[in-house]
């Protein structure tokens, strides 16, 4: 009974995270004879806490009959560029450092994670994005700032 719920939730984690965000577009990157092809997909998130922040991040989607039915491991690569879309503000203070997105790469253990880190000194909302798994993570990142440009914002 305990596997079974522990494996409910974990195949429901990537469909309580893929709806924060909006997928933007993808291209094809390998043809799969059966299944649908290997992809680079665009998706765009909000920062829930910071209005007037669009982060949008490319990522690998496994493709053929594994890919299809969700058994596929993803890659760990993905890049990230967020953008002020609009005036820079918070209703409540900003921890330094937060997790604000993450999905789901493969059927158990492994997710990418979108981190919001804050360096007050220089008026910057850092974005990093990386992927990680139960037992080993991989070391590839990206990282992105937002300038707060006289934006302001109260901090933890």
């Amino acid at each position: 009974m305990k596997f079974h719920r522990l494996l409910v939730v974990a195949l429901s984690i990537p469909f309580a995270s893929a709806a924060l965000a909006d997928k933007i577009g993808e291209v094809d990157t390998a043809f799969k004879l059966i299944g649908p092809d290997h992809k680079i997909v665009v998706e765009a998130f909000d920062d829930p806490k910071v209005a007037g922040v669009t982060c949008y991040v490319s990522r690998s989607k496994a493709g053929g009959i594994s890919g299809a039915i969700g058994l596929a491991t993803e890659k760990s690569e993905s890049s990230i560029a967020c953008r002020q879309v609009g005036p820079i503000s918070s209703a409540v203070p900003i921890p330094k450092s937060e997790e604000v997105f993450s999905e789901s790469r493969s059927i158990l253990f492994k997710k990418m994670r979108i981190v919001r880190m804050v360096d007050p000194a220089r008026q910057v909302l850092l974005y990093l994005t990386y992927t990680d798994k139960l037992i080993d993570g991989s070391p590839k990142n990206s990282l992105t700032a937002v300038p707060l440009n006289g934006a302001k914002l109260q901090f933890k």
